[in-house]
């Protein structure tokens, strides 16, 4: 490689180059990506797709309209402490297995090809849904809080406009190269830093008084009484609901592990990435949220809102000067969070496609030897985004948007994807499949821990997930795993092979020293 001062790569000898590449040797795979993301551009790209400032504001309903204002004061951290045990389990394994497609790879070494595959499958449908998703969402706060002056009407017509637009533009640049997109994540992940203390500061500015106590006050708003958000459910089904709003908010940390391979010291750097884009999302989520539950005026109207909560908080009580500034720094906030999952799911696509897991793969494997991108897959997600939201969007189900129902399990998908190589690792662990913990260390019976903890938290996400309005996710997951099962036994176990083991290692060591030198990679 050639010589590199970068900020970047300060402090990266070539005795880290060379450790890093020789992990990735040792599991048969070349250095084809480019290695230029620091620990905290790991961290950065995590924290950019967890964006307390998208899912944080744009599902904030969930809880405002459920059991109002302790489903921020109480909820929350226990939302977010769910999404840390997975976080923490999967960066043990993580430090281990540091690859592109992490889960992928996790999966089939710990458990083999068959539970690979089905745990790509289920990683990747999450990732281009959420892409999708979260770029959805992007338009609808665009709309709400720009539409009006812009004359810009919130219609299927426009909102398709606008995804092709800013979808297009976050493929643009994931393809011209890992540096500009770690330029951009990285000025991302101080933007929700900074936008998070700044929505604080303007909410406990504006509030009457600071009643802290309606953090810690439950109130049943489902049904009318808080929009419409939840249908009428008991006490305790409420609050149960209202932890969707973290454990929604709170997931893409994978997104780290997805770019091991453009990682230096990827064995320390991607787990610990990992685990703090959990703990500091949680903490900066926190600290507006609460603030956002101090400023409103009262907390039964602001649950009639429903969805519009946050504008309507902010129209009650915030100067308009000021809060056009705040919407602005959300608004570049949710733009940065879509490309940084275009990198995640694009990667992913990439990982997978290169043990020919999916049609077109020799095409979706190949990476630029001028940008060092996978530019056919980072293409692939953000054109399978738009079609995923503009044709579901076009189609009911018993009066209910197919894009709404779909979206309603996509979490569940992704956490799934989670659960499968951490209930593995906790078969594996001492066996030749796992047989070394990594340089980030928890011990076996940390690990152990944080395993069965993540395995019960799988269960309550799926029992919340499944329950109306989100009803219809239960038979799009069992629907996915008869599919899955039908695919698998009458093509896909034929005829993949999944990642190379054993002698297929080191019979691909001529090939890597091609592949490597196709790119430019000395």
């Amino acid at each position: 490689m050639a010589e590199n001062h970068d900020v970047a790569t300060v402090g990266y000898s070539d005795v880290d180059k060379k450790e890093d590449v020789k992990v990735l040797h040792s599991m048969g795979y070349a250095q084809e990506l480019e290695r230029r993301l620091s620990r905290f551009s790991n961290f950065a790209v995590s924290f950019s797709i967890i964006c307390i400032l998208s899912g944080g504001i744009n599902s904030l309903a969930q809880g405002t309209s459920g059991a109002g204002g302790i489903s921020i004061g109480v909820g929350w951290l226990l939302g977010c402490f769910v999404s840390l045990v997975f976080a923490v389990a999967m960066a043990q394994i993580s430090s281990a297995y540091p690859t592109a497609g992490g889960l992928y790879h996790w999966g089939s070494i710990l458990g083999n090809r068959g539970t690979g595959w089905v745990t790509a499958w289920l990683n990747l449908l999450g990732l281009i849904t959420v892409l999708g998703a979260i770029n959805v969402g992007t338009w609808t706060f665009f709309a709400g809080a720009f539409g009006p002056a812009l004359g810009i009407e919130n219609n299927l017509t426009n909102q398709t406009i606008f995804l092709i637009i800013i979808t297009g533009a976050q493929a643009l640049i994931n393809h011209l190269g890992i540096k500009l997109t770690a330029i951009l994540t990285d000025f991302s992940g101080w933007l929700i830093f900074g936008g998070s203390i700044l929505i604080a500061v303007v909410c406990l500015i504006a509030a009457e008084r600071w009643d802290v106590s309606r953090l810690f006050t439950f109130k049943n708003y489902s049904g009318d009484a808080g929009g419409g958000v939840w249908p009428q459910v008991s006490n305790l089904w409420v609050f149960l609901l209202g932890l969707l709003l973290p454990i929604y908010t709170i997931t893409g940390y994978d997104a780290s592990a997805h770019t091991s391979e453009e990682t230096l010291k990827a064995s320390r750097s991607v787990p610990r990435a990992m685990v703090m884009s959990v703990i500091w999302s949680a903490i900066f989520g926190y600290l507006f949220l609460c603030a956002f539950v101090l400023m409103i005026p009262n907390m039964d109207e602001a649950a009639k809102q429903g969805w519009n909560v946050f504008f309507w908080g902010f129209d009650e009580r915030v100067k308009p000067g000021i809060k056009e500034f705040v919407y602005l720094v959300v608004f570049v906030a949710q733009l940065l969070c879509g490309l940084a999952t275009v990198t995640s799911a694009s990667r992913m696509i990439f990982a997978f496609a290169r043990d020919g897991g999916l049609p077109g793969s020799k095409a979706l494997s190949k990476v630029s030897p001028k940008y060092r991108t996978p530019v056919a897959a980072i293409w692939t997600a953000a054109a399978l985004s738009v079609i995923f939201v503009w044709g579901t969007s076009l189609v009911s189900i018993a009066g209910t948007s197919a894009y709404t129902i779909v979206v309603s399990c996509t979490v569940i998908f992704l956490f799934l994807s989670f659960t499968f190589p951490i209930t593995l690792g906790l078969l594996a662990w001492g066996t030749p499949k796992w047989d070394r913990m990594g340089p980030w260390n928890i011990g076996r019976a940390g690990y152990t821990l944080f395993a069965i903890l993540s395995i019960l938290s799988m269960v309550l996400i799926f029992v919340i997930g499944i329950q109306p309005p989100n009803d219809w996710a239960l038979y799009i997951t069992v629907g996915f795993f008869i599919l899955t099962a039908i695919v698998w036994f009458a093509f896909e176990n034929k005829r993949f092979q999944g990642p190379p083991i054993g002698d297929l290692i080191a019979e691909r060591q001529a090939l890597i020293r091609a592949a490597e030198k196709a790119v430019g990679e000395i």
